[in-house]
């Protein structure tokens, strides 16, 4: 079970840039990947980036990869991802979620999400 925090979205124009927060809670959640997936209106909701359980190795999809980094701190279990160069594409819902295990490569399986999420919305 966990508990999460997340804030920073809303309406930005292409080009520009936003930064989102998350802050995690739960008795296992310290030990866990973390990361970030997103829901466009009327499409399945796909990964975006993660990072592992001491901060160190990031992944990101095609899709952002450049353009976003995420970043860990782990003493207070908070991610947060700074969205640069923003496009009317990236404009969905954005949710932090959790894997258990200390890696983060998504290939390895799923991240699930927990929370209500945070709005991006890119205008062009």
């Amino acid at each position: 079970q966990v508990q999460v925090e997340e804030s920073g979205g809303g309406l930005v124009q292409a080009g520009g840039s936003l930064r989102l927060s998350c802050a995690a809670s739960g008795r296992t959640v310290s030990l866990t990947a973390m990361g970030w997936l997103r829901q466009a209106p009327g499409k399945e909701r796909e990964f975006v980036a993660s990072v592992d359980w001491n901060g160190r190795d990031t992944f990101y999809s095609d899709a952002v990869k450049g353009r976003f980094t995420i970043s860990r701190d782990v003493a207070r279990n908070i991610i947060d991802l700074e969205m640069n160069r923003l496009k009317p594409g990236d404009t969905a819902v954005y949710y932090c979620a959790t894997r258990p295990g200390l890696g983060a490569d998504p290939s390895r399986g799923q991240f699930i999400s927990w929370g209500q999420g945070t709005q991006v919305t890119v205008s062009s």
